[in-house]
């Protein structure tokens, strides 16, 4: 009964939800350890009902992307609200009312997995991104926590850039071998 279950190669290793790195255009001055916490991408895809007698069939429609929940550290200095701030500043001036250029505001941001070792293993570039807001988040006297900054990344489409690397196990009697296969998908 057990020889029926599909059996998982030995030496499998997931990736991990603590292994990234979102990374901001370095003008911007956002630094990788603000990030606390975020997620990938997602997408939605609508479905358009073609209906004929008294049944139906469905294609694919639009397609979105969804926005990006991220939640920075804000330390004292360098301040991670005033980094924010600036680059919010370069869509909607609160002071002035003045509004920005897309072309001005909208930045390329990476947001990479890692292995055990650092090396990124895949790879999303989130094009056309902009902060949506900003929220400070609470502050009582009676805690200790620190001090985060919570907003929304929106963009325009995220591209999987290319998965690092893949192993193909393969077993005999004598020995086991392992070969490494290494598949590349760049997009430039």
């Amino acid at each position: 009964m057990a020889d029926l279950l599909m059996k998982m190669p030995i030496p499998y290793e997931p990736k991990r939800n603590n292994r990234w790195i979102l990374r901001f255009p370095s003008s911007l001055g956002i630094n990788e350890w603000y990030v606390e916490s975020t997620s990938r991408p997602k997408l939605s895809i609508n479905s358009v009902k073609i209906p004929f007698l008294n049944t139906e069939t469905y294609v694919a429609g639009n397609f979105t992307w969804g926005e990006l929940a991220v939640t920075f550290r804000d330390p004292i200095g360098p301040s991670a609200t005033q980094a924010v701030m600036e680059w919010i500043r370069t869509c909607a001036e609160s002071v002035t009312g003045r509004m920005g250029y897309a072309a001005g505001y909208k930045k390329n941001v990476d947001l990479e997995m890692l292995d055990p070792t650092g090396v990124v293993v895949e790879k999303w570039i989130l094009e056309g991104a902009w902060l949506k807001g900003y929220d400070g988040g609470s502050l009582k006297y009676g805690g200790d926590e620190i001090a985060t900054i919570t907003s929304t990344i929106v963009m325009d489409r995220c591209i999987l850039v290319y998965w690092f690397l893949q192993k193909k196990f393969t077993f005999n009697i004598n020995r086991i071998s392992l070969i490494s296969m290494r598949f590349f998908y760049a997009i430039k």
